[in-house]
């Protein structure tokens, strides 16, 4: 019996509609999960109740959680007539959204309908967590029960006996650790490449074969050098034909399909035993030597054993492979020369082929051998096979024949191998500094001028000034600043007291945990709280936590982690995440992104090794909270590194991004930064369900020179939808969590709490072994796009004018026809006015239906490949060396005395306001033509089918309705408002924009 409970806390509801016929109601709450029920106590003639009762439901399966749902009725008692129960709401949570007790925040759920003609309103308060504490007994289970009379002679005592649990035992909830069997991780690596023997044994005869190629310039005309290109190479399951995988002779694509079968030799070396001794002293430092040809890989040594443990795995690449057979030399290691102790012979003919999901391969003893092949003292553990990257000793493999001689190897392998990071889930934490009282200051013979200084690690916001006469001072003003789990950090209020210009006294401090801050997923109100100003003096947060108060001071506060809110940590244009910071907020994945990065051609030249220019290649991708780094290509211009990844989606309006950095890691000198080569971004919703996106992007970057091709990179992309009337239904709901429509947020805050969140993920990440570094982190993110660039701003400004361009057209058009330059086009368009003006109602089906036919037009010419990075778009062509120099000059600007410096940093932040507002109005009108582009395919059919509605729906409707319905929706009142937005503004908000091909 599983020890896993699902525990649902009752708080309270509020704003509940009256039921009783005196404009009140009696309600309790009716809780349903996994075939169990439980009944809250009842709340006579409250509207308003509040229950705090906590039941605990046992888990038959919990590796089916994920397919449960939770249940909460709210039902109104009555006393007397045939139904003892009146419908007033409910609740339905799905098993997905469940968190452990540490992440659970109490949430107020507005109450559903049950059927369209039910009227419901008010909220309810719930906790909803899962424990697995041996220690929490699940509450009794109530009988079922129905309307009959035995149902209605229970009293509301006999049902606190069964159920109902005090809710002291709520707040003794253990820690749960983050990794439960019950929360498996969707988001590892996939890595695991379903290739079969024959796939493996049948690759050479394909590789002799040409590949086609189609070259895409982009919408707007650029050169063919910077072109997108099609491919159709052959992957693991087959040949890419028209985003199809053709298998060969028919037969089943492997699920991991997506990049190219390579081959390694693997050798295992796990341990020795009786190996014999080199010396007089009789003592032995072994290591291990294993040679393939002229490539070898040398494992660490042990001091004085006969039985060393090394476990460790060396892979060859076979197309590298220019030998027979394999020699695996155990030696001494001696300071002038390593001593022979023996050897193991494989012959590569003999060495078998494994493939997922296959066992591992067992190891086996073998007897070493002397140079001329004589067995000797001592045996050696070997496993030794054939296989691919779907291996799963490859990740952990040191590739030995991609190092080089001045690459040191313990280093490499460090450096070299690939990786997936998950950056760390951030929240907002609000801080509402009310008012501080009995202030104790040195000078007397003045008030002092007083502001609180809020803290977190380096990030800091402070309050206006104000003067504390008798001692107190009052500000009442929220400040936001951003935390990242898990929290270890402590949030530090300094009261300081502003001496003199530049000079600040600290009259106190305040320390408070961040794990014991309050959390909220809503906006309901948290009580305030007093704190005791400790002394500022002992800079020792840990020893100033046990230490007695010391002053009297007291600062009043209202503290809270916002789980509500998306916290931005990337530019706000290529979001790859929308979810809020409370799991137990976040819906059902509506996909899967899968992306093999194939390999890169044409590198520059990144740095000089041996007197010749090389790259140590590498790829990053982002998406959501997963971060992978691809396994490092050492001295290659053409690197192939043939990895697959997946991610799961939860919105189609974000994006993936893949860059392409130098490693300047391997040559043991961290202090140089890694090189910036390139990157793209492609957003889901440009993607079609199911079919397979084979290009080779264009490796564009920006220098103060002008723009350069860096090289190209070949990725296979392949998004498959979970449910496509999910993802419909997506695209009617706001963009961002609702708390950023309830209680927004300023264009400055978003701005201020992004970098901070930017530095936060750079300092966590450049913690991992091997670190992904801060400048990976920033230029993957676009910390600094937001700054000014004449280049950027020009790009915007003809962005918008390309947007009127269709308005020109048609005003042009007109007034050929006004001027008869087109005697049968004028006549027809006599012909149209006069029957539109004689019959108004085709009017608005004319324009519906012809909107229908122009999409279904467009459908037949839409583009075939995402959208990639437009040298002409951006203006990266045409723009001249002075604005280049401005626009990769130092913040603040170097070039310019004092003064001027002053006033052009003023200018460049204002114009780089103004240059986001052209570029947000350029996007609105870019969605308006992304309507019937197929850009979105999806979002293109949903408005097609709207079309095609609304043209027979006007037609039978007769216009004055029309317009009446119009004019009384647009004027309705506030109560049939909503603070959310319409599902039609929603929806296109969620087109795309040309601003992914922006440089």
């Amino acid at each position: 019996m599983s020890n896993l409970r699902l525990g649902v806390e009752v708080k309270s509801a509020h704003g509940l509609i009256p039921k009783d016929g005196q404009g009140s109601a009696s309600p309790y709450v009716e809780l349903h999960f996994d075939h169990q029920k439980f009944v809250t106590t009842v709340k006579e003639k409250d509207l308003d109740p509040s229950w705090d009762e906590t039941f605990y439901f046992n888990i038959s399966d919990p590796s089916n959680l994920h397919n449960l749902k939770l249940d909460a009725y709210v039902y109104n008692r009555t006393k007397g007539g045939i139904n003892p129960k009146n419908f007033m709401g409910k609740v339905h949570i799905l098993g997905t959204s469940f968190v452990p007790y540490s992440d659970a925040v109490v949430f107020h759920y507005p109450l559903e309908k049950k059927n369209i003609l039910t009227r419901v309103k008010g909220e309810l308060g719930l906790k909803v967590f899962l424990t697995d504490n041996p220690s929490v007994m699940s509450s009794n289970p109530l009988p079922q029960m129905d309307t009959s009379s035995h149902g209605r002679r229970e009293s509301k005592d006999s049902r606190r006996t069964f159920h109902h649990l005090p809710n002291s035992n709520a707040v003794q909830q253990p820690h749960i650790p983050s990794q439960q069997p019950y929360m498996a991780d969707m988001n590892q690596p996939q890595q695991a490449y379903a290739y079969g023997v024959d796939e493996m044994r049948n690759q050479s005869q394909f590789q002799g074969q040409s590949k086609v190629v189609r070259m895409y310039s982009g919408s707007s005309s650029q050169p063919m050098e910077y072109a997108l290109k099609e491919t159709s190479p052959f992957l693991g399951g087959g040949q890419v034909i028209g985003g199809r995988v053709v298998t060969r002779d028919n037969r089943r694509a492997s699920t991991y399909d997506l990049v190219e079968a390579m081959q390694f030799l693997f050798v295992r070396v796990v341990k020795a035993q009786d190996l014999p001794s080199m010396d007089v002293a009789g003592s032995l430092d072994p290591f291990v030597e294993v040679r393939v040809g002229n490539y070898k890989g040398i494992t660490q040594h042990f001091s004085k054993t006969s039985n060393p443990e090394w476990n460790t795995v060396f892979a060859f690449s076979r197309e590298r492979m220019q030998a027979t057979v394999l020699d695996v030399v155990v030696k001494d290691k001696d300071t002038i020369k390593d001593d022979f102790v023996g050897l193991v012979r494989v012959n590569l003919h003999d060495i078998p082929t494994r493939v997922p999901p296959d066992s591992p391969l067992a190891p086996e003893w073998y007897r070493l051998e002397d140079k001329k092949g004589e067995k000797k003292k001592g045996e050696l553990m070997l496993a030794v096979w054939m296989g691919t990257q779907a291996d799963e000793a490859f990740p952990d493999a040191f590739l030995v024949d991609q190092a080089t001689n001045n690459v040191d190897s313990a280093v490499s392998s460090m450096y070299t191998r690939s990786k997936v990071y998950h950056s760390p889930r951030l929240w907002y934490v609000r801080v509402n500094v009310i008012e501080v009282q009995d202030l104790i200051w040195g000078e007397k013979n003045r008030f002092p001028d007083v502001y609180v200084k809020v803290q977190i690690n380096n990030h800091v916001s402070k309050t206006r000034s104000v003067q504390a006469r008798n001692a107190n001072a009052l500000w009442n003003e929220d400040m936001l600043l951003v935390a990242a789990e898990p929290f270890e950090d402590h949030l530090i209020l300094t009261i300081e007291d502003r001496v003199g210009p530049n000079k600040e006294e600290a009259l106190g401090k305040v320390f408070i945990p961040l794990n014991s801050i309050e959390r909220r997923a809503d906006d309901r109100m948290i009580p305030s709280r007093w704190f005791h100003v400790q002394d500022h003096g002992d800079h020792d947060v840990d020893e100033k936590m046990k230490k007695k108060d010391k002053f009297a001071t007291r600062l009043h506060l209202r503290v809270c982690l916002e789980g509500g809110y998306h916290v931005l940590d990337e530019s706000t244009q290529y979001s790859s995440d929308l979810r809020p910071s409370a799991k137990q907020l976040w819906k059902p994945s509506i996909g899967i992104l899968e992306v093999g990065i194939l390999n890169a051609s044409a590198l520059h030249p990144m740095k000089t090794r041996d007197g010749r220019g090389t790259t140590d290649a590498y790829c990053v991708a982002k998406y959501g909270h997963k971060w992978v780094r691809t396994r490092t290509v050492i001295d290659s211009l053409t690197p192939k590194f043939n990895e697959q990844y997946t991610w799961e989606v939860y919105d189609p309006s974000t994006v993936i991004t893949v860059g392409v950095f130098d490693n300047s890691q391997v040559d043991n000198d961290s202090n140089s930064k890694d090189v910036r080569i390139g990157k793209i971004r492609i957003r889901i919703s440009t993607l079609e369900t199911g079919r397979v996106y084979t290009h080779s992007y264009p490796l564009l970057v920006l220098h103060p020179s002008g723009v350069k091709k860096m090289g190209e990179l070949h990725l296979a992309i392949r998004f498959s939808s979970t449910s496509m009337m999910n993802m419909m239904y997506t695209y009617s709901k706001p963009l961002l969590p609702r708390m950023h429509y309830v209680r927004p947020l300023t264009v400055v805050q978003l701005d201020l709490l992004r970098h901070q969140a930017v530095g936060i993920v750079a300092a966590r990440l450049s913690r991992a072994e091997p670190p992904l570094r801060r400048e990976i982190v920033e230029f993957m993110t676009d910390a600094n796009s937001h700054l000014w660039s004449m280049r950027r701003s020009k790009a915007n400004f003809f962005r918008l004018m390309s947007v009127f361009s269709g308005v020109l057209a048609v005003s042009k058009w007109f007034g050929e026809v006004c001027l008869w330059k087109n005697p049968i086009t004028t006549v027809l368009v006599h012909v149209l006015f006069v029957m539109l003006v004689s019959f108004p109602e085709l009017i608005l089906p004319t324009v519906f239906l012809y909107m229908f036919l122009i999409g279904l037009w467009n459908y037949w010419f839409r583009a075939q490949y995402p959208p990639h990075m437009n040298t002409r778009l951006s203006y990266a062509d045409g723009v001249n060396p002075d604005e280049l120099d401005e626009e990769f000059d130092t913040f603040p600007t170097s070039r310019h005395p004092d003064v001027v410096r002053h006033r052009y940093d003023r200018l460049r932040s204002v114009a780089g306001r103004i240059q986001s507002v052209v570029g947000d109005i350029a996007s609105q009108g870019e969605r308006l033509q992304g309507l019937l582009s197929w850009r979105d395919p999806r979002a293109t059919l949903i408005f097609m089918v709207f079309c095609l509605v609304a043209a027979f729906v006007l037609y039978a409707t007769p216009f004055q309705v029309l317009v009446i319905l119009s004019g009384f929706y647009v004027m309705r009142h506030p109560r049939f408002r909503h603070r959310l937005p319409s599902a039609a503004l929603s929806f296109f908000r969620r087109l795309p924009a040309r601003a992914d091909s922006m440089l």
